[in-house]
């Protein structure tokens, strides 16, 4: 059943993206939207396998950055998480921290990342760290505070240490939260990444789209643009994936 109904949602999606395309070209072919706002489907797919190598020396320094902003801003989500829900003293310190970093535009921050770090890698880390850092402390943390107290209490009365509730109740009962939570730090990373390469570097898709952006190759940004958004889609794919593996009661349910 389950199977039939994602089959079902995939040719929906694909549907969809058909028609999209369809009237996407038919505007185009038509003059009804000029070339130098809107390239034809066929000239961004032409673009993109006429430069398919330099766009694609730029995807290996894009999928670094973010893979290893990812891990750092994911890991240091978890570890907040974890000690906001040991001590109510550190809740109250780095909440209000973790909001206040939300507010602040990412294009306002990365400039200043660039300022103080340079035009190399560490600035770009950075930028993923605190985008993907909060959704992963913020589901956590909730996941954490959710959990049915009359189990710790049993688990407590049994003579469990905290550790045990943690292994045994706690994280066992918020993997559905983190693994939506990564599912959005995957896609802010890759973004994340490009936005950061915008404001300086040497090297990145976020350049290579400023520098075709100069010569007017709109055809080039928009097959950079979809390149972006298929690497998302096959991100969020492969943690969906790795769900179900770490999950498998959920695919049972």
């Amino acid at each position: 059943m389950k199977k039939s109904a994602s089959i079902k949602d995939n040719i929906s999606a694909a549907s969809l993206i058909i028609i999209i395309l369809a009237i996407w070209h038919f505007v185009t072919t038509k003059g009804i939207v000029g070339p130098y706002l809107l390239p034809k489907p066929f000239d961004v797919i032409k673009a993109f396998v006429t430069d398919f190598s330099t766009i694609a020396s730029h995807l290996g320094t894009t999928l670094i950055e973010a893979f290893l902003g990812l891990f750092v801003g994911v890991s240091l989500g978890f570890v907040a998480a974890l000690l906001m829900d040991l001590s109510e003293f550190v809740y109250s310190a780095l909440y209000p921290i973790l909001v206040l970093t939300q507010t602040v535009p990412t294009v306002a921050i990365a400039p200043l990342l660039v300022l103080w770090m340079g035009y190399g890698i560490a600035p770009k880390i950075a930028l993923i760290v605190i985008v993907t850092f909060f959704p992963v402390a913020i589901s956590l943390l909730e996941a954490f505070k959710q959990v049915d107290q009359d189990k710790i209490k049993l688990l407590k009365a049994m003579g469990a240490r905290r550790f045990e509730i943690y292994k045994y109740i706690k994280l066992p009962e918020s993997m559905g939260n983190f693994f939506s939570a990564l599912k959005i730090a995957v896609s802010y990373s890759v973004v994340g990444a490009v936005i950061a390469e915008w404001l300086g570097g040497f090297k990145g898709l976020g350049v290579y789209m400023i520098r075709v952006q100069k010569n007017y190759s709109f055809d080039k940004m928009f097959a950079v643009i979809f390149l972006i958004s298929a690497i998302s889609l096959i991100l969020m794919k492969l943690v969906s994936y790795i769900q179900k593996k770490v999950m498998p009661w959920m695919e049972e349910e």
